[in-house]
């Protein structure tokens, strides 16, 4: 997406509130729409990548899911088909719509919506927006997480899927005894 795209800033409800360009949304940090893919191999890897030192935002930052700025009029489930195709070339891959996030910080305010997918290709990397990516166990994940610089609105994404992950097999260990 190009600095003078058109993009949504939507309230803290979601709802869109006025159309401006990214270069708009990133001078005045406003919230607008993200999609967020946590991509997995079907040995439970997770890819991770290290954005291009291009990026407008966490230039250089390592990231655990694909994803980006919704487009202005876009659905979710569009950009996030959209952002997988575009960053590393997986298309036709079933999306798993997991849960709706908000993050906010010093840079970026983001409403958005987080997804997976399980696709064992190899990935084709958009050279303008990725400049490294590889499978990795959540352990090497969570452990390089504490040295090197990880986009943190995807590592809260990360957070919470574990979390709820965690539940999820707590309630089915619970369900069972």
């Amino acid at each position: 997406m190009s600095a003078d795209e058109q993009v949504d800033v939507v309230d803290e409800n979601d709802c869109v509130v006025q159309r401006t360009t990214r270069r708009e949304v990133r001078a005045h940090n406003l919230r607008h729409r993200g999609v967020y893919i946590l991509v997995f191999n079907s040995a439970g890897q997770l890819l991770v990548h290290q954005r291009t030192p291009t990026k407008d935002i966490f230039p250089a930052y390592w990231d655990v899911s694909i994803g980006g700025v919704v487009a202005a009029g876009e659905i979710y489930d569009d950009a996030a088909r959209r952002e997988l195709a575009e960053e590393i070339g997986f298309n036709a891959v079933p999306l798993r719509r997991l849960f709706p996030v908000r993050y906010e910080d010093a840079a970026t305010r983001v409403c958005g919506m987080v997804y997976s997918c399980t696709c064992d290709d190899q990935p084709q990397l958009q050279a303008a927006e990725i400049a490294a990516a590889e499978w990795a166990d959540f352990d090497v994940v969570l452990e390089r997480a504490q040295h090197q610089q990880f986009c943190p609105d995807g590592l809260e994404v990360l957070r919470r899927y574990l979390s709820k992950l965690e539940a999820a097999l707590k309630a089915q260990v619970g369900g069972d005894g």
